[in-house]
């Protein structure tokens, strides 16, 4: 199976949180499905390291080195295709890097792993 980790659901996940569902962590800890971070959400991450508003125990290229490739989560790339189905999306979501990850989802036709409610207001398959 092919999975699209939301930014949160990837950060748990690395954290070890309670908050993470035991379905979303036995699907990401499953290797032999083939996990994706979108680029969109390093990006997301990237920001907020910058302007405070998330704190890492490592340096951002070490948390991509050790958790995105030491995880084997594979990145996905923003494609022409993944703007395109964006330049359609309603605004049930505001949050740029999610309705890019909810475009990511359609366009790819994979399920996101996601606890964001607002997504199911897209036709994307959530598994949480």
């Amino acid at each position: 199976m092919r999975i699209l980790l939301d930014t949160h659901s990837f950060l748990w996940f690395i954290e070890g949180s309670p908050n993470l569902s035991n379905i979303a962590r036995s699907a990401i800890e499953d290797r032999k499905n083939q996990r994706f971070l979108s680029v969109a959400s390093l990006w997301e991450m990237s920001i907020k390291v910058s302007i405070g508003k998330l704190e890492l125990e490592m340096t951002f290229a070490e948390l991509v080195q050790r958790e995105v490739y030491g995880n084997a989560i594979e990145l996905l790339e923003i494609q022409p295709e993944h703007l395109d189905e964006l330049a359609k999306l309603p605004f049930h979501h505001k949050d740029p890097f999610d309705r890019l990850i909810i475009a990511q989802s359609l366009a790819e036709c994979i399920p996101v792993v996601t606890k964001d409610e607002i997504f199911g207001s897209y036709p994307v398959t959530i598994l949480w």
